[in-house]
């Protein structure tokens, strides 16, 4: 692949704001990465519903590319998502010769605000595409956790706030329908039952997201999630005894990405496991809790002050946030309950709760933020829920993760919870089926102690 200089015609600032932003996608093919196998084509659907022509990207790929325009120390979900743009972009070109237009297609690439190297991708991505002379004036389009990844402006006026709406719902659609998966697949009668029976379910959703997304008819997509769950509890041979529940937190990419994660849910189910992962909603419902406590800072600032119009701006403030975090509760509890009418999955961690379990303990704080947080509370939790072991999945160098490991790794051995580390830059690590081995047998022998086995 080569680069071909042109003499750059807008200064750095500009680009950095003219084509990284948030604007009006209707009309052109908005890309998506693929994150997750079930969320990314969810969240996909869900744009298609409103009339914006979604694809999920191949993954993969031409991670070649995403090394060859990086030096090394970005974080490994950085050179695969570049990876896959520039993969995608160039077979395009090829696919569509003359006929090719860069300016019909927008990139999704969303961003956190705080120390996380992912609040740099999409800058880091658009120094890399304005290298290339028929890539550069491809825009990029972001969602921030800064303003709780607000739709304004992606769609035309009241379209953004229910596109939002619609997004939320599927987010936890595409947890639970993972969620299934993972509580079926390791019991299942036949092999290769359960991907299959869900390679159809999440095909069925899609279109019906597609078809009554932008109605926001949330009752029939319940509707269908609950018949996936009752088709998929049939797959379960019952003479089969529960095996060890492993839980895994870390990176959402790196978690949720069975490439760069090298299958961790599946090596873990091949030598005995059940596996839950951390949800994609648990995320979302966290970034709208920290807005809340910013809110409160806010207010209590205010106060101090006596400033009445900043007052007045921040209990407005604290009232829709309020709202905001009580209807994600409503809804998510609305898609968890249809699906437990007919099968035990695994429930999600409330917020408040991962908070107070790391307030009680004196561990670490939301006041510090990251992913940290999460991880090591939501950790917590699963050895609260009996789980048999943690795994926590991250980038190599990951700051977060690697706080994460800092403190659970001695807590963990104190409360004789077995636990691993998975860290990922797209090397196969020698030992790592023997490390998988191992942290199973013990989570084997945590689960007999239990009584369990």
């Amino acid at each position: 692949m080569e680069m071909h200089p042109e003499k750059p015609t807008s200064s750095f600032a500009e680009r950095m704001t003219e084509k990284v932003g948030r604007f009006d996608v209707t009309g052109r093919t908005l890309l998506v990465p693929d994150m997750s196998p079930i969320g990314s084509r969810l969240l996909a659907a869900s744009f298609r519903a409103f009339g914006v022509p979604a694809v999920v990207m191949p993954t993969y790929t031409h991670l070649h590319l995403g090394k060859e325009f990086t030096s090394g120390k970005e974080c490994f979900p950085c050179q695969v998502t570049l990876g896959d743009i520039l993969g995608f972009l160039e077979e395009e070109k090829k696919r569509l010769g003359e006929a090719f237009d860069v300016t019909q297609y927008v990139y999704f690439m969303p961003e956190a605000d705080g120390p996380c190297r992912f609040g740099m991708y999409n800058k880091m991505h658009r120094l890399v595409l304005d290298r290339f002379p028929e890539f550069k004036d491809i825009p990029i389009l972001y969602m921030s956790t800064a303003d709780g990844y607000a739709s304004t402006g992606v769609l035309p006026g009241e379209k953004a706030k229910l596109f939002r709406r619609l997004a939320y719902v599927v987010t936890i659609l595409a947890d639970v329908l993972d969620r299934i998966t993972w509580r079926v697949r390791p019991y299942e009668r036949e092999p290769g039952a359960t991907d299959a029976y869900m390679a159809k379910a999440l095909q069925e959703m899609i279109e019906l997201i597609e078809r009554r997304g932008e109605a926001r008819d949330f009752n029939a997509l319940y509707e269908l999630l609950g018949k996936i769950a009752a088709g998929a509890r049939e797959l379960i041979d019952p003479a089969k005894p529960r095996k060890p529940k492993i839980g895994i937190v870390g990176e959402i990419y790196l978690r949720t990405h069975p490439d760069s994660n090298q299958n961790i849910v599946g090596e873990l189910e091949r030598f005995g496991a059940e596996v839950v992962d951390a949800s994609l909603g648990e995320w979302v419902n966290y970034v709208t809790f920290e807005q809340h406590r910013n809110i409160r800072k806010d207010w209590r600032q205010a106060w101090k002050r006596m400033d009445v119009g900043a007052l007045v701006d921040a209990t407005r403030k604290w009232a829709d946030s309020r709202i905001e975090m009580a209807w994600q509760g409503w809804r998510q509890n609305q898609v968890y309950k249809k699906a437990l009418e007919h099968l035990d999955i695994q429930g999600d961690h409330a917020i408040s709760t991962v908070e107070d379990k790391l307030d009680n303990d004196s561990l670490f704080t939301f006041d510090i933020g990251t992913e940290a947080a999460l991880s090591i509370g939501g950790a917590l939790e699963y050895v609260h829920d009996n789980f048999d072991g943690v795994v926590n999945v991250f980038p190599f160098t990951c700051m977060p993760s690697t706080i994460t490991s800092a403190i659970l790794k001695p807590l963990l051995l104190k409360m004789n919870v077995p636990y691993l580390d998975a860290s990922y830059d797209g090397a196969i690590q020698p030992n790592r089926e023997v490390a998988i081995r191992t942290f199973m047998y013990q989570a084997a022998q945590h689960q007999a102690a239990r009584g369990q086995g």
